[in-house]
């Protein structure tokens, strides 16, 4: 396997290609004054199974040079291409709430089955959809950030007291919970608007005792995370360190966030980020392989874009 990295991803790369046992292969992408770009990849991948390496935190900026890079892949014979998407964007946008929108998460999902054999990614955002499956058409990983967020709470905070920030939190953060062995709490989130949310904590002589730990899988606005710590802090707990999957970080949300009296904020590598702390390269190259292993993969520069006549008659 050849391991194609976008640039911003080069140091998971370096610890994902070993354990992938995957030739690295860096990739350039060369922005032009008008905003055009020109990607160049290695000129020789016949009958390889390259594995392009890109988190979608700015999916708009990365659509197109995603779907340049796999099909210059094809070109250059790759047998076939797949995506390592660590953070997976769109996924939020899930259902139409008002006539005329579109429901971005299939569409996105379309595009990028449009120029892939097969993707894996980290814990997505699937509030209304169940699985992956339910909006890719190609074979699609969900790789599970439970067991690496439990080992680091138990190295790290042996006396955590862990917080889902809403009642949709719960069967995640009680699966954290278990395998950290610690107890856990589920706040109540009353959202009022885009960036206005308020939180009520529940009574409990743990969180007075322990450090509370706030999960959540995407920190985004921060609003949720900081208000939460606000509330902690009013009800006598000691600083809450704040842990989440996805450092998306929208608006200065880090900062938001420390400001309002958290301990340390602590995330996973698939977005980079100053406060990533938990790495996700071991899980990522499990859930490749087994994946890649178990696939009837095309011939050698097929072009994704060109329906087979088997894609045809699944239609």
């Amino acid at each position: 396997m050849i391991l194609v990295p976008f640039p911003d991803m080069n140091p998971l790369a370096r610890s994902l290609a070993p354990a992938l046992g995957a030739d690295l292969s860096l990739l350039d992408w060369h922005r032009f004054p008008d905003g055009e770009s020109l990607m160049t990849l290695p000129d020789d991948m016949r009958d390889a199974d390259v594995a392009i390496l890109a988190t979608l935190r700015d999916p708009d900026r990365l659509a197109l040079p995603l779907r340049f890079a796999a099909q210059t892949a094809r070109e250059m014979g790759a047998r076939n291409v797949g995506l390592i998407a660590p953070y997976l964007g769109y996924m939020r946008q899930d259902r139409r709430f008002r006539d005329g929108q579109a429901i971005s998460a299939k569409l996105f999902a379309g595009f990028l089955a449009e120029s892939f054999d097969w993707l894996v990614t980290v814990d997505p955002h699937l509030h209304r959809i169940a699985r992956l499956e339910d909006v890719f058409t190609i074979p699609a990983r969900r790789v599970a950030s439970a067991p690496r967020l439990a080992e680091w709470i138990r190295t790290n905070l042996p006396d955590a007291v862990l917080l889902g920030p809403d009642s949709e939190s719960q069967q995640w953060v009680a699966e954290v919970a278990r395998l950290a062995a610690r107890p856990y709490e589920v706040l109540r989130k009353v959202r009022t608007g885009d960036h206005q949310v308020d939180i009520s904590v529940p009574e409990s002589a743990a969180l007075l005792e322990g450090t509370p730990v706030i999960l959540d899988d995407i920190a985004s606005s921060g609003r949720t995370m900081a208000r939460a710590v606000e509330r902690l802090l009013a009800a006598g707990t000691g600083s809450p360190v704040c842990l989440a999957i996805h450092a998306v970080f929208a608006e200065g949300a880090h900062d938001v966030i420390m400001s309002a009296g958290a301990a340390r904020i602590v995330t996973t590598d698939t977005i980079p980020h100053p406060s990533n702390a938990i790495g996700t390269a071991a899980m990522l190259a499990t859930a490749v392989r087994s994946l890649v292993s178990g696939l009837d993969l095309p011939s050698s520069g097929r072009n994704r874009l060109t329906p087979t006549c088997s894609d045809r008659n699944s239609q």
